[in-house]
């Protein structure tokens, strides 16, 4: 008896060298603006070239969107841990059936030994984009800086230094708006950071979130995650001495209305943050967008730093790669504590 045929959206590629079955092409995965999976895995596979020396040799965190993406917002929890909207769920570990030639990499954690996928060219990105991982999140350190043990397994640390340790070759602070902020207020935030990290001797980049928020980026030479995160959670800490009634330094969701959090935790060993040229699961197609710093001094509106997949493929024709400091050989040093 043969085979049924497969469905009429269901098409067999070829993406490098690698031969990819794509499937329900035709599913809306936007349902609002009724935009297909065919259409992100089309911004994927154009944004790759820009997008991958962002995302090579990390640890690759998705959240799938199986079903698509709904109308509600995320709700933030207490501790600033934020849960998966319904019918979508963050995955780590390698799915079943991951393709023999896409890398990964085991990694110990307090959770257990996890078996994450690391993203090393176009190919793998397509394949991602058709499991509807329509969010791809990474941390700041590399693999290939870090020792595996002789099981393979790289072992992330804690406080204590670890020999073998995974390195951040960069640090991100990310900018939290409180209930009643916009992305105006968080654009002014984001330019005092900037200004602050700039005086430290590093080269701050900015990235819209896709959403409300900001992140500035700065590459750095190798050093600890735990490193890193002191340096921002200092930064924290000054922000809030020096523009108290625009930025606050605790965590807890009630003291956070009507300011500014700088988020110093994402860059725990252990996080991750959205890579630069994802796309959002938010009601609409929009992506983490590297932004330049006229762009972020200008905004006036909630939706001025908001970009669709086809604007930031238009950006890149027309600017290039707005992160592309990130990617700078000559990395300063992270900044020691003052005095």
């Amino acid at each position: 008896m043969s085979s049924p045929p497969a469905p009429a959206s269901d098409v067999v590629t070829q993406v490098g060298d690698r031969l990819l079955s794509l499937s329900n092409l035709d599913k809306v995965l936007y349902p609002v603006t009724g935009y297909t999976k065919a259409e992100v895995i089309s911004y994927y596979l154009q944004v790759a070239p820009t997008m991958l020396p962002h995302i090579r040799d990390r640890a690759m965190t998705r959240l799938r969107y199986p079903g698509g993406v709904g109308t509600g917002e995320r709700r933030e929890e207490r501790g600033g841990t934020t849960p998966p909207p319904v019918g979508a769920f963050y995955e780590k570990n390698a799915p079943a059936g991951t393709p023999d030639w896409v890398p990964r990499q085991r990694v110990g954690t307090s959770d257990g030994v996890i078996d994450y996928v690391v993203v090393e060219e176009q190919a793998t990105l397509v394949w991602l984009a058709n499991l509807a991982a329509l969010e791809l999140h990474t941390p700041q350190w590399t693999v290939s800086s870090g020792t595996a043990d002789q099981d393979g397994v790289l072992d992330l640390p804690d406080e204590e230094r670890r020999e073998g340790e995974p390195l951040a070759d960069r640090v991100v602070v990310d900018l939290d708006p409180g209930a009643g902020m916009t992305i105006v207020e968080t654009a002014r935030a984001a330019l005092l950071v900037a200004a602050a990290m700039a005086a430290d001797g590093l080269v701050p980049v900015p990235q819209s979130s896709g959403s409300k928020g900001i992140q500035v980026y700065a590459a750095l030479a190798p050093c600890r995650s735990r490193d890193a995160w002191a340096y921002v959670r200092r930064l924290n800490a000054s922000m809030a001495r020096a523009h108290p009634d625009f930025f606050v330094a605790s965590m807890a969701v009630e003291q956070r209305r009507g300011r500014i959090y700088v988020d110093y935790n994402q860059n725990l060993a252990a996080r991750n943050t959205i890579a630069p040229y994802s796309m959002r699961g938010r009601e609409r197609p929009t992506v983490a967008t590297p932004l330049t710093w006229d762009e972020v001094g200008a905004v006036t509106g909630p939706d001025d730093l908001r970009f669709s997949p086809e604007d930031v493929l238009a950006r890149i024709d027309e600017h290039g790669d707005l992160a592309a400091d990130l990617l700078d050989e000559d990395r300063p040093p992270l900044p020691g504590p003052a005095g």
